[in-house]
């Protein structure tokens, strides 16, 4: 197994002088150079082929003995320097101070087909940023963010990435639901795979500790490395780079909204300062159409990072992250002017792509009523988000009417059409002004459909999936998990074999544990 070593992060930023691995305060350092905990007998239990391609392996490759052991954290490669990342943030609204990897380790950054690629194990053991935790992993979590980041890269969301998912032989104990019921799990190790993992934590401890020097050295490695257009490495040169900043988040969180995506936990240190989605723990897919979900249990209660909120969220978090840059800049007026183009211009988007995802070029304060409309309609009873909109390309303007349509659209509905007789006026008066707008439109109805289908997935990840997949794995068996992977790759496609999936909800997951609500433990 060879690799192209191009390290970056740990040759240009200042390391800790410490190479003890004990928890602490890290101070005036960007990372802490850490060896993985040696498992007692790791396997490989899913590779993805993608991204084995993308780093310049192949399956061969997967197969060997080197593979296994430094996808594991069992065996360091020659010539690389393993570092946990230093990084504070905002959790839930309140300040917490240094966070940093606490059960992350970067391995190396690799470089192929002119595409750098930092490689981290997650799950690997302690660093001096675990706080009270064993910087280790259960294989649930561990599946889930295998298949998640794999399967948002395929529906065209911003995402980091995954290599390879392993076991490492020992258990882990942990309290699925913080209720005092701790038990031992299958512990696993992910390797994530991304450009970069610098979060808007990794500038804000800096400001938060009055580091300018470090701030500025962080700031100028990052438009060096990942905005190198970026000529100018002053005021101007800063605001230009948080504009872009600004630019790619609001890119990621129009994506989510999309297909229906809910992060569960948007602290600062879990944002990505490249538009990424990253750390996918308490995540779930809007399955009834309910803005108010959240599936985080943490944030039952307060809802703070639910579907509806996840814009406002990140703007919020945005304005965190132009109260560091500020150190650098000392321009409040220019920073909220940057951050005036995300609150101007998230309407706008959100207005266009909700357009597509009915198959209208929207203009006018009509295609706005009608789309308000559709989301309160959708409202009205359970409604399954995904089935609702890829059935809704279905429609023929011309050989329908408005009984037609809604017929059509049953299957979304976790109840039958007969039991919303007192709902089925609302949804045939919205689906009466919709067949009048496609009519204006007048497209053919199977180009709006290829058009539609392009943009409303028929296969998602839904918490019950990825559920059974780790119900199976936990007997020993992983052949869903590859499944399932390979049912991802290409979600917007009929794949009529795989029609099973392009299902709602089973009852039997509405409230089971990792099926509905989920927790941060693992």
């Amino acid at each position: 197994m060879k690799l192209n070593i191009q390290d970056t992060f740990n040759k240009k930023l200042q390391a800790d002088p410490s190479l003890r691995n004990y928890r602490r305060q890290v101070e005036e350092a960007c990372f802490s150079y850490v060896t993985p905990r040696i498992p007692s007998n790791p396997s490989v239990v899913h590779v993805s082929d993608d991204m084995l391609t993308a780093i310049g392996l192949d399956a061969d490759d997967a197969k060997s003995e080197s593979f296994r052991k430094v996808f594991s954290g069992a065996e360091v490669m020659p010539n690389t320097s393993p570092y946990a990342m230093c990084y504070a943030g905002h959790q839930f609204g309140h300040w917490a101070g240094q966070l940093g990897d606490g059960r992350a380790i970067n391995l190396c950054e690799v470089k192929n087909n002119n595409t750098s690629w930092a490689l981290q194990l997650k799950g690997a053991g302690e660093t001096p940023y675990s706080r009270s935790a064993d910087g280790l992993a259960v294989l649930r979590s561990s599946i889930r963010e295998h298949l998640c980041s794999e399967a948002m890269h395929h529906l065209g969301v911003p995402t980091t990435r995954s290599l390879s998912l392993s076991l490492t032989g020992d258990e882990v104990m942990r309290d699925m639901l913080y209720d005092g019921n701790a038990d031992y799990e299958k512990g696993a190790v992910v390797c994530r795979v991304a450009p970069s993992f610098l979060r808007f934590g990794s500038y804000q401890i800096f400001m938060a500790r009055e580091d300018k020097d470090t701030l500025k050295t962080i700031v100028d490695y990052t438009i060096n490395h990942f905005h190198s257009h970026i000529i100018n490495r002053e005021n101007e040169g800063y605001l230009q780079f948080f504009q872009e900043v600004v630019d790619k988040t609001l890119d990621m969180v129009l994506h989510w909204q999309r297909v229906g995506f809910v992060h569960g936990v948007m602290n600062t240190d879990n944002m990505s300062i490249l538009g990424l989605t990253i750390d996918y723990g308490p995540y779930g897919w809007l399955e009834g159409y309910d803005p108010e979900w959240t599936p985080n249990t943490t944030d039952a209660q307060g809802k703070r990072y639910r579907y509806g909120n996840q814009p406002n969220m990140a703007l919020w978090n945005l304005m965190q992250l132009a109260n560091a840059l500020n150190v650098l800049v000392d321009d409040v007026p220019a920073l909220e002017a940057i951050l005036k183009t995300y609150q101007l211009a998230y309407p706008k988007r959100y207005f266009v792509m909700m357009g597509q995802k009915i198959g209208v070029v929207t203009q006018g304060e009509s295609d706005m009523k009608l789309i308000q409309e559709l989301e309160q309609v959708l409202q009205l009873t359970e409604t399954d988000m995904t089935i609702f909109f890829r059935l809704l390309s279905d429609i023929d303007q011309v050989a329908m009417n408005e009984q037609d349509a809604l017929n059509l659209v049953k299957e979304a509905f976790y109840v039958t059409i007969e039991e919303i007789d007192d709902l089925q006026h609302s949804w045939l008066s919205w689906f009466r002004k919709y067949l009048d707008r496609l009519t204006e439109v007048d497209a053919i109805a199977s180009d709006r459909k290829k058009k539609m289908d392009a943009v409303n997935p028929k296969y998602v990840l839904r918490n019950y999936m990825a559920q059974l997949a780790i119900d199976k794995a936990n007997d020993g068996d992983y052949a869903l998990i590859d499944e399932l992977y390979k049912l991802l790759k290409d979600p917007y496609s009929d794949q009529p074999e795989n029609q099973e999936w392009f299902a709602k909800r089973p009852e039997w997951a509405r409230n089971k544990v990792g099926c509905s609500m989920l927790s941060c433990s693992s």
